[in-house]
């Protein structure tokens, strides 16, 4: 019996959600993503300590941009070990200026062309505010490809569908550990509120004929991704693709085209910021997501200022 990884790549593009090189080449995963919090990991490896200090020479004097220089250098370093594509972030400080975010991010895309790598490898990661959203559109339209990330809810999933994005990252493990705290219990399987998300928004877009691709994220533990074996994509850390490379136990689809999905329904600006607003879990989480990058963002400027 092959190995449950091994199964599970037959009907789902695994994605490593990590900076580790080496974790990477040893697991193989068709890409990468990366964010604040895991560049400030790999900055800590040793593999990284002269792009660091590429990155503060290149940033003259302006942190954000030898931030950007960094995310950049570490990504080519992830191209190299994998055949797809690497996610880079936008800094999360941006998550409500949908000019700033698009100046960000075309920014990144042209580091990455300046070092010979075409934009068809690189996918932007904006959080799935409403001005994130926006500033997607207009990046996909012009011909730059996105990974909307800190999504907890169907109303962003819904926007982002209808913007033309080309793929969501919903977060699994966050909106599990959210409930499991506020109702005191543990979840499993199909019952898991994060499994469930992920699940609806999948069946909403087979069902509806768009072609963003989801990709489920966050996981906490195997039993979530093999709840949502099948979806287009799965974006999972080393500890939790190591399980999987070890466990030789049948693994079966869950998720496939073809099963019911709710109706079509776009969203404006007001309906959008109303259901967010609806969903205290969404609320609070997208909140935390965007206060935490950030804070990583921060504490990696930090380390590239003592370098200075």
């Amino acid at each position: 019996m092959t190995s449950k990884l091994e199964q599970l790549k037959q009907f789902t593009t695994v994605v490593a959600d990590t900076g580790d090189l080496d974790a990477i080449a040893r697991l193989q995963p068709v890409d990468a993503t990366t964010n604040p919090s895991l560049l400030l990991k790999a900055a800590a490896l040793p593999r990284y300590a002269d792009l660091l200090g590429q990155a503060v020479s290149a940033g003259q004097g302006d942190l954000g941009r030898a931030c950007d220089h960094f995310a950049v250098a570490v990504g080519q370093e992830i191209l190299k070990v994998i055949p797809g594509r690497i996610s880079t972030e936008v800094d999360a400080r941006l998550s409500f200026d949908t000019d700033a975010t698009l100046r960000r991010a075309e920014r990144l895309i042209g580091l990455y062309e300046k070092a010979g790598i075409g934009r068809e490898r690189v996918l932007i990661k904006i959080a799935s505010t409403w001005e994130g959203i926006r500033a997607a559109e207009q990046l996909e339209k012009a011909g730059v490809q996105t990974n909307l990330t800190l999504l907890f809810t169907f109303a962003q999933a819904q926007a982002c569908a209808d913007a033309g994005i080309f793929l969501i990252s919903p977060f699994v493990g966050r909106i599990y550990d959210w409930y499991k705290k506020a109702e005191g219990r543990d979840f499993a399987g199909s019952e898991d509120p994060g499994v469930q998300s992920v699940k609806r928004i999948y069946d909403y877009y087979k069902a509806n004929a768009y072609d963003t691709v989801v990709m489920g994220a966050s996981f906490r533990n195997v039993g979530q991704i093999e709840a949502l074996a099948g979806c287009d994509r799965l974006t999972i850390s080393p500890e939790l693709l190591q399980k999987l490379a070890e466990d030789d136990g049948q693994l079966s689809r869950q998720l496939a085209p073809g099963a019911n999905g709710e109706p079509r329904q776009s969203l404006n600006e007001s309906a959008f910021r109303w259901a967010l607003n609806e969903d205290a879990m969404a609320t609070e989480k997208l909140a935390e997501g965007i206060r935490l990058f950030a804070r990583d963002q921060e504490k990696l400027e930090a380390l590239l200022a003592a370098k200075a």
